[in-house]
C-alpha cells in the first residue's frame, strides 16, 4: 500500500486514528477494485495521502457547523464526497448524497459506504435528473467549468447554501467567464494539497437577469 505522506501532515485539519483507518480502509477497496476496473488512475493511486486524501480532506474546517444535508457533483472514487462523510460521522450529523452517473463507480461508492458505515448514499444518474431539493453544502472536484457547474448546482441552491469547489490553474478564467451568466460571491483559499491550485467558496448564488 503506497503512503507517500502522513495522512495528517496540514496541522489545521488532523485526522484522529479512528478516521487514519477510514481513510485507509478506502485506500484499500480503491487498490482492489482499481486493480479489475480501472477506476482512477496508477498516478492517483501512488499519491493518495496528499493529492485526493488531503485535497478532499482539506474542505471539513470550511464546512458550515449547522450543515446537515451535503451534495458532491460528480462523485467519481470518492474525493472529496467520501471525505465529507467521513467528516460528518465524526460530527455524529449530516448525510452526503454523492452523485455519480458512471455504475462502476457508483457501485465502488455504494461499497465504501457500506464497509465504513458511512453517513451518504448515492445518486447514480446525471445530476440533472435529480429532483431538485435545496442542500445545505455543495461540493465539487474536476467536475466541470463553473459556468456549466453553477448550472448543475442551482436547482439545489437555497438562501443559506454554500458551496466549496476544487479548482486548479484556470480558477480566475472560469470565475471571469461564470461571472456573465451568474451573480455570486466568492472566496479563495489556498489549496493545501496543489501549489498552483484554490479552494473556491461560493455563496449568494443567482443566476444573471
Amino acid at each position: 500500500m503506497q503512503d507517500n505522506a502522513k495522512p495528517d501532515a496540514n496541522p489545521e485539519i488532523p485526522l484522529n486514528p479512528a478516521e487514519i483507518d477510514e481513510f485507509r480502509a478506502w485506500q484499500e477497496l480503491l487498490e482492489r477494485w482499481n486493480a479489475k476496473i480501472n477506476l482512477v488512475s496508477k498516478g492517483a493511486m501512488d499519491d493518495f495521502w496528499t493529492r485526493h486524501a488531503l485535497d478532499s480532506w482539506q474542505l471539513w474546517p470550511f464546512v458550515p457547523k449547522q450543515a446537515e444535508t451535503f451534495l458532491d457533483l460528480g462523485s467519481g472514487a470518492g474525493f472529496p464526497g467520501l471525505a465529507l462523510a467521513i467528516g460528518c460521522k465524526r460530527a455524529g450529523q449530516g448525510h452526503v448524497t454523492l452523485v455519480e452517473s458512471a455504475g462502476k463507480k457508483a457501485n465502488f461508492l455504494r461499497t465504501v459506504i457500506r464497509e465504513l458505515d458511512l453517513p451518504a448514499s448515492v445518486w447514480a444518474d446525471r445530476a440533472e435528473k435529480m429532483p431538485p431539493q435545496v442542500f445545505d453544502f455543495i461540493s465539487a472536484r474536476a467536475f466541470a467549468p463553473l459556468p456549466r457547474l453553477f448550472t448543475y448546482a442551482h436547482p439545489f441552491w437555497g438562501e443559506t447554501t454554500k458551496a466549496l469547489l476544487l479548482k486548479g490553474l484556470n480558477a480566475q478564467t472560469e470565475l471571469t467567464q461564470a461571472q456573465e451568466s451568474w451573480i455570486y460571491h466568492v472566496e479563495e483559499h489556498q489549496s493545501q494539497s496543489d501549489p498552483d491550485g484554490v479552494i473556491l467558496e461560493i455563496s449568494g448564488l443567482k443566476p444573471r437577469i
